[in-house]
């Protein structure tokens, strides 16, 4: 099978252990990596990363089979290249197979197809678009890129970094995660589920607003996808609950586990099927606001954990949340990095912009 290669050769003056760090880092977007003084290796599902020390340089390599593989692994190269020298503002140039194309192959142009309320305050948009078979995939997240109102939309191109050049001025789109609730790739469409604020954001308020016909932008798919484990604990409020009923609805029957997840009272919950050896329990505010209460780290608790086998624990909660469950999961049950993936998907006061510059994953 043929390979496709890229490399970009960054003057830098980083410290002598910066292979070993950006592995590191590597390691939390799920690669298996393996580093010594000088050199690295970044090894994910869709290629690998090689990284070469010089005195004054460090090399970068990108290889994977087909050239939207290629484009990941340069950006996740690029990205954290670029975040560790930051304060060089390091001039990444990428040389080799696809370097010439400034489209984003992990971009899709999408319409509203159909609009549905699923329960008083969450309403599902189907989206379509061609190509989707990337989005039908273990990771699940993708960034929803909202156009202003009444203006004609502009949308990211390929830098010769390998990241997204976004567009400058009223044209530029908003940026909002959500997560693939469902992708039928042969028929063109994809389902995302809004939760509908009061104070809406970006994105309840192009939920609010959509029309049949409405352009909007997606990229991605990324995130950790699920982990096999013989025993799994799911924890989340509403606006995670689209990540673990996919979880759950793509799940052996033969699976076991607990599912914890937080709404505001009985009209919110929802049916999903689930292998019936988990326990699938909603939790309910009663008029409570929104990441005001401890109902998740309470229930995380009392959780009655198996004696023997493998588990994977699993969070998308409100920031305050995510830090006392993946406290209590580390220091209290002593999982390991592998053994459980905790997420803020929200912080309260706070919009997504602001929040997400501090650590919500980890």
């Amino acid at each position: 099978m043929a390979i496709l290669v890229c490399e970009a050769r960054v003057r830098t003056g980083l410290p002598s252990h910066a292979i070993a760090t950006l592995c590191e880092r590597f390691a939390r977007d799920d690669a298996q990596a393996t580093w010594s003084e000088r050199s690295g290796r970044a090894d994910f599902s869709f290629g690998s990363g090689i990284l070469e020390a010089t005195e004054d340089s460090i090399m970068l390599r990108a290889e994977a089979a087909d050239e939207a593989s290629l484009a990941r692994v340069k950006f996740l190269l690029a990205w954290r290249f670029e975040e560790l020298a930051k304060a060089e503002k390091p001039d990444i140039i990428w040389t080799g197979d696809g370097c010439d194309r400034t489209e984003l192959l992990n971009f899709r142009e999408m319409r509203v197809s159909r609009i549905a309320d699923i329960t008083p305050h969450l309403r599902r948009i189907t989206l379509a678009g061609q190509d989707l078979a990337r989005f039908d995939s273990r990771n699940f997240h993708v960034k929803l890129l909202i156009p202003p109102v009444g203006v004609e939309p502009a949308w990211p191109v390929m830098g010769r970094n390998g990241m997204p050049i976004w567009p400058e001025g009223e044209r530029r789109p908003t940026v909002r995660t959500y997560t693939v609730r469902r992708v039928d790739a042969l028929a063109g469409e994809l389902d995302i589920d809004f939760v509908m604020h009061e104070d809406a954001g970006p994105g309840s308020a192009f939920a609010l607003r959509a029309e049949t016909g409405d352009v909007v932008g997606i990229m991605g798919p990324g995130g950790r996808g699920l982990a096999d484990a013989d025993w799994y604990c799911f924890v989340g409020d509403e606006t995670a609950f689209p990540a673990i009923a996919r979880m759950l609805e793509s799940m052996p029957a033969t699976a076991k586990g607990v599912a914890l997840v937080e709404v505001s009272d009985a009209s919110e919950e929802q049916t999903v099927q689930h292998p019936p050896g988990i326990s699938l329990r909603f939790l309910h505010r009663n008029g409570a606001e929104p990441g005001s209460t401890t109902l998740l780290q309470d229930a995380v608790r009392v959780v009655e954990w198996p004696s023997d086998g493998s588990v994977f624990a699993w969070a998308g909660v409100e920031f305050e949340a995510f830090r006392a469950i993946r406290s209590y999961w580390r220091k209290e049950m002593n999982l390991d990095r592998s053994s459980h993936l905790a997420v803020a998907y929200w912080r309260r006061g706070f919009s997504e912009g602001d929040f997400k510059k501090a650590p919500a994953e980890d």
